[in-house]
């Protein structure tokens, strides 16, 4: 049952940034369903033991990829779906309580939460910069081939 939950919020976080981020009507359902895949690639890592970090990368990589295709298929620009698949990576409620214990004068905790938050962030914009890397490499392989 938790699974279905984390696929339903993962789902309507993407959408919903995407009607914020003003994509288009009809690329909202894309953005979800990148977004929730996304999401569920991370969480499944997660529960089967992997550190958080490198399971952002995996779940960043796969928002990425998807987003590629995606562009291609539906003739828009990749960013309306990078921006709306990733958000629900994006570590908010980290950065929330590492900002929270800083206020509280709790500075080991709130520096050791800090250096999560950078980490976690390097993991997302190394997972769409891998994509973008790949993507490159085989439009250069292709072009050379023809």
């Amino acid at each position: 049952m938790m699974i279905v939950t984390q696929l339903i919020t993962s789902f309507i976080a993407a959408a919903g940034f995407g009607v914020l981020f003003n994509a288009p009507r009809k690329a909202l359902i894309q953005c979800g369903l990148i977004g929730m895949l996304g999401w569920i690639l991370y969480y499944v890592l997660v529960l089967g033991e992997m550190d958080v970090v490198p399971a952002t990368v995996f779940g960043a990589m796969l928002v990425a990829v998807l987003s590629q295709l995606s562009s291609k298929i539906f003739k828009k620009p990749v960013i309306v779906f990078n921006v709306s698949g990733i958000i629900p990576l994006v570590p908010g409620g980290v950065a929330y309580d590492a900002m929270r214990h800083f206020v509280e004068n709790d500075y080991f905790t709130a520096v050791q939460l800090s250096a999560k938050v950078m980490l976690l962030a390097g993991a997302i914009a190394i997972g769409l910069m891998f994509s973008e890397v790949a993507n490159q490499l085989i439009k250069k392989i292709n072009s050379a081939g023809a």
